[in-house]
């Protein structure tokens, strides 16, 4: 294969991949969103703190170890961690969202990020704030048939991840549109009080929303986790997920994929062919200068509901 073509392919391939990284994490606002047309400040750290909580039950010196003197094998740890992020979950609701029915979304939106520092403080307390290695035994490595046959570098992880997110986005779009939670949550972010009057709990809802969220996060926390250590920085991907969304729209589970692929392979591309000329670090700033882009064109995303708003 001419050896341009095949750097092309590369870089595209590692794009993509990077996207359905961002992606997962996208998929999280998602939720939150169609439940409370809310931008949710805390769906990075609540990534965080899914990865801590599952390295903390599995590590031999761990909270879990040190307090009672035992380590779980991987499996029943992420049983275990999805157990806390219901717990989570529910707290949530219970101590802050309760509070918050009927409040303005600019005013649930600066709750999450309140929600944020304290998880992140929860999290450093804890935890600890150093950078943890996290294994469950996802293959590490470049795959070697692509390698052998095609000559191209795919990490191993980066395809787990690209299955995991696919089988996420068929999970929850049947979610959303085949089952009776999935419409009252819809009508849940159409509208609070129009739901409340036809008998849908709210509180019950946002708890529902709230736990798959947060089984989400643990997902994403995972790959990110296994692919450069648990580590504090991780809360920031929630900067990168936000140009995610914005392409692919608040409201679309699709969306998310596509935005995060289109990110991914956009900004590695800018970076190759475009940061010489520059000085580089286009990388940095690319996916944010495309959702500007976006904003001014179009503002609700390729796969977002257009709002329209009578006067």
């Amino acid at each position: 294969m001419n050896p341009e073509l095949l750097f092309f392919l590369e870089t595209v391939i590692g794009g993509l991949m990077a996207g359905v990284m961002y992606a997962l994490v996208a998929l999280g606002f998602v939720l939150i969103f169609k439940a409370s047309g809310v931008f949710n400040f805390a769906q990075g750290v609540l990534c965080l703190f899914a990865a801590l909580a599952l390295y903390d039950f599995m590590a031999p010196g761990g909270w879990v170890d040190r307090w009672f003197g035992i380590t779980f094998p991987v499996w029943i740890s992420i049983g275990l961690t999805i157990y806390v992020m219901i717990v989570v979950a529910w707290l949530i609701e219970r101590l802050v969202l309760q509070h918050l029915v009927k409040q303005e979304p600019i005013i649930l939106f600066m709750a999450t990020l309140g929600l944020a520092y304290v998880l992140e403080g929860l999290g450093d307390i804890l935890f600890g704030s150093d950078v943890k290695p996290l294994d469950i035994g996802i293959p590490q490595g470049a795959s070697d048939w692509l390698l052998d046959n095609f000559n191209l570098y795919v990490e191993k992880l980066e395809m787990v991840a690209a299955a995991t997110a696919a089988v996420l986005v068929i999970v929850l779009a049947i979610f959303f549109h085949k089952t009776r939670i999935g419409r009252a949550l819809r009508a849940v972010a159409d509208d609070h009080q129009a739901a409340l009057s036809v008998g849908i709990s709210l509180r019950t809802i946002w708890v529902i929303v709230w736990s798959v969220s947060g089984i989400v996060a643990l997902v994403a926390g995972i790959m990110w986790g296994s692919k450069s250590g648990v580590q504090f920085s991780l809360s920031l991907i929630a900067l990168k997920a936000l140009p995610v969304l914005i392409l692919g729209g608040f409201t679309s589970v699709p969306g998310a994929i596509v935005g995060g692929l289109i990110i991914g392979v956009g900004e590695k591309l800018a970076e190759v062919y475009f940061g010489p000329l520059v000085g580089g670090a286009i990388e940095n700033w690319f996916a944010y200068m495309l959702a500007l882009v976006f904003l001014l064109f179009r503002p609700q995303g390729l796969f977002g509901e257009r709002i329209i708003e009578r006067v």
